[in-house]
């Protein structure tokens, strides 16, 4: 047995938190056991080297320069530390699309109450081309933008964006450029550094089986030392990374087992995994999508590019068209048909969305498909 979910719920939602498998958990309590044979000594001798280990181990993952990145709990984290560092004003812009993760959106907006900066919003079709997010993310662009904010793979929308094509189009602009990579370890093939962003935060938890509470924030040479970490602590004057990994007495836990994680995925077989988890998404999509009366060409796929373990389908219009109604959706689906997925708003109907993952069966998407019209119309 590979991981702990209950065998009596379809748990096709694997991108929202990700599942631990069992060997790692296990790492996770080992770590645990440590600390409470003798926390005094776990916190205090060489606790900062191990943390700076499980950096370059998964920097090196994602192509990125292990002195320039920190661990962090999550996305949202690195992105309200980016947001932080800006020394935002009044009239600042911050530029981001429609796709953008609600998580994100809400600091943005919490940033821009703070400050008096604006949030500028690239208002992208459903399934734009990688010229339409170029040419949205521009055209959004003025002279006061201070900060641009693009997501690798859409959380909501499930489409792989051009986030290189991206920072090339801003380069000479001085611009910053934040790539919210959240989805991205364990499942793309990527080189961070080459991106060529300024700042890079992905989640290790969702894709590459870490335990929860584990991402990676890269930041460019010429922005390290502007790095305000969201705690003051002992480390402040190591600078970058060391202040921003630092919060004093917490669980590091769950970094250190990071690794324990990317073990797993090797031993499954990263390309097999990915190819796997895509091709059960996909046909995860086309029966749900039947079984609600859509055509093959109603069901968006994920774009140029390497296919993704999950796939969206529209709802009808006025269907969870709202993040509340979304919600209700989402927690009927769970109550009624023990299955777990995605709602996420849209106009003029919201989308649902499937993800594949190696614990799953088409067989659980079939009787989703079968149970799933009677729900919605009854």
């Amino acid at each position: 047995m590979l991981f702990s979910l209950d065998p009596g719920v379809a748990h096709l939602n694997h991108g929202s938190f990700g599942t631990v498998p069992i060997a790692v958990q296990r790492a996770q309590q080992r770590l645990r056991d440590e600390v409470e044979a003798n926390p005094v000594r776990f916190f205090a001798v060489g606790l900062q080297e191990r943390l700076a280990h499980t950096r370059r181990h998964l920097a090196r993952f994602l192509g990125a320069n292990p002195e320039g990145s920190a661990l962090v709990e999550n996305a949202s984290t690195g992105v309200a530390i980016v947001l932080g560092s800006l020394d935002l004003k009044a009239g600042d812009e911050i530029v981001s699309t429609n796709h953008g993760y609600g998580g994100v959106r809400l600091a943005i907006q919490h940033a821009c109450a703070l400050t008096g900066a604006v949030n500028r919003v690239a208002t992208l079709p459903l399934v734009p081309t990688d010229d339409e997010v170029v040419d949205g993310i521009r055209g959004a662009v003025t002279g006061r933008t201070r900060l641009v904010i693009v997501d690798q793979i859409t959380s909501q929308t499930a489409r792989l964006f051009p986030v290189a094509k991206v920072v090339a189009a801003l380069r000479g602009s001085s611009i910053p450029v934040l790539v919210d990579g959240a989805h991205v370890p364990g499942l793309l093939s990527v080189e961070v550094d080459e991106i060529g962003a300024d700042f890079w935060v992905g989640n290790f938890h969702k894709w590459a089986y870490a335990p929860r509470g584990t991402a990676l924030l890269a930041v460019a040479p010429h922005w390290r030392e502007r790095i305000r970490p969201r705690v003051v602590s002992w480390q402040q004057s190591a600078g970058f990374p060391a202040n921003v990994e630092w919060h004093a007495t917490a669980d590091y836990t769950a970094w250190l087992a990071a690794p324990a994680g990317l073990f797993a995925l090797r031993t499954l077989g990263v390309g097999v995994v990915r190819e796997h988890n895509a091709m059960l998404a996909a046909y995860g999509q086309q029966v749900v999508g039947e079984a609600l009366g859509l055509k093959p060409a109603d069901l968006p796929g994920p774009g140029d590019g390497p296919p993704l373990p999950f796939r969206i389908i529209p709802l009808a219009a006025g269907l969870a068209a709202d993040q509340e109604s979304a919600g209700a959706l989402r927690a009927r689906i769970s109550d009624e048909l023990a299955t777990e997925v995605a709602i996420n708003p849209w106009q003029p109907g919201g989308l649902l969305r499937l993800t594949g993952q190696v614990y799953n069966a088409p067989e659980e998407y079939e009787r989703f498909a079968q149970r799933l019209p009677r729900l919605l119309h009854g």
